[in-house]
């Protein structure tokens, strides 16, 4: 039986987390409006949060792995406006090195932040279409590509880049290979300025012959699989841990605009009569129980996808509709809350404009929902690519 209840010990860390979120609030519009200028590190009140992390570690883990629990304090994290304020554990590419590297790899680089550079100017949705190239010369491989749209990839310490070492084979031919900052030909083009998740930084990078050790592919498997497979395997299982948790931090975001419109509305003596019949609510209750049923609805989907993968259980097409659910809660519940609050919610002097910008992109990232849309139905109906063209 599927139980999401938390424990005490549990429950505590939830309180600590929600307690620094009401710190981390405070500085959230400066982030917003100086992305371009500042990045955050560390807050000011920083330290009086320290013993969170121990707290995580006295779980077994650091709080931001695909576990249930991880993604719940992953949504509670951005419940207080901050997944990004302090300095990140983990970045996306390390679900690649979870996914795809070996024992020997994940212990020399377990504790280093790793972006994730996927995406390039002409390879969005269709990760088999990378063009990066990796040529094996003696004991290095030789990169050479373009890349954009990183995520944590000025704050990060390296990249995990996927390349292709052969282009006739397809997506058999793609591989993750480890590059670290300060490796010459790895350079920093520019850092994006976004509409929303301002204070995440997202950059962009080119690779000119970049020269890194041949034990930095992950797997360390040079196979080439012309039937497909190969690592293409690996980005999908990265997919699979990353999915879930990026639906978790928009779903962060529509619980804070959820609690804000509850709070503005009783204070104006506006409850939900959750006993009421649809014909005997106001047209305001019924949207505040709409937002409730899109974010539930989420939640679930979410937390199930994680939960799958705690039991060693396949969790592709769960943690795509958890993708694909969270991703239409986060467009449409914080749009919900907007058309409740009408002009308090358009005005910087609240947060809930941002929090709109900041879940738009859940339906994004990540693959869009138009492609886990595409992914659900092979899975389901068990469509091909072709099929589907």
């Amino acid at each position: 039986m599927v139980d999401f209840t938390l424990n005490e010990k549990e429950q505590t860390i939830i309180d600590e987390i929600l307690r620094e979120g009401l710190v981390c609030r405070k500085y959230a519009r400066y982030y917003d409006k100086h992305e371009t200028e500042v990045l955050p590190d560390e807050l000011p009140e920083a330290k009086d949060f320290d013993h969170i992390p121990a707290m995580f570690l006295d779980r077994g883990e650091d709080g931001s792995g695909p576990t249930v629990f991880g993604l719940l304090a992953t949504m509670y994290r951005n419940w207080g406006d901050h997944l990004s304020l302090r300095r990140p554990p983990r970045g996306l590419g390390n679900a690649s090195l979870t996914a795809a590297g070996t024992e020997a790899q994940k212990e020399k680089w377990g504790k280093t932040v790793l972006a994730m550079a996927n995406t390039e100017p002409g390879c969005g949705s269709d990760s088999k279409a990378i063009e990066t190239t990796a040529v094996l010369d003696g004991e290095e491989w030789v990169l050479n590509g373009e890349k954009i749209f990183v995520t944590t990839g000025i704050r990060a310490e390296g990249v995990v880049v996927w390349a292709t070492i052969d282009k006739s084979a397809g997506r058999g031919g793609i591989k993750a290979f480890v590059v670290m900052k300060g490796t010459p030909g790895f350079e920093l083009s520019k850092k994006e300025k976004k509409m929303g998740i301002r204070v995440s930084d997202t950059a962009a990078f080119v690779l000119k012959n970049c020269r890194i050790p041949r034990e930095n592919l992950l797997g360390l498997n040079e196979e080439v699989k012309k039937k497909g497979g190969g690592g293409f395997k690996g980005l999908m299982k990265t997919f699979n841990l990353s999915r879930p948790a990026t639906a978790a931090i928009g779903l962060g975001n529509v619980m804070a605009a959820r609690d804000f419109v509850t709070e503005a509305l009783e204070k104006e003596g506006i409850a939900v009569d959750w006993e009421a019949g649809l014909h005997k609510r106001s047209a305001v209750q019924q949207k505040l129980i709409d937002l409730e049923a899109e974010l539930e609805v989420a939640i679930l989907t979410t937390l199930r996808s994680a939960w799958l993968g705690d039991q060693g259980k396949p969790n592709n097409l769960e943690s795509s509709i958890s993708k694909s659910k969270g991703g239409d809660a986060c467009r449409l519940s914080v749009k919900l809350a907007l058309e409740v609050l009408g002009a308090m919610g358009m005005t910087e002097d609240q947060l809930v404009e941002k929090w709109f910008r900041d879940a738009r992109i859940t339906d994004i990232y990540e693959g869009t929902g138009e492609i886990q849309k595409l992914i659900i139905a092979r899975q389901i109906l068990g469509y091909t690519s072709a099929d589907l063209q």
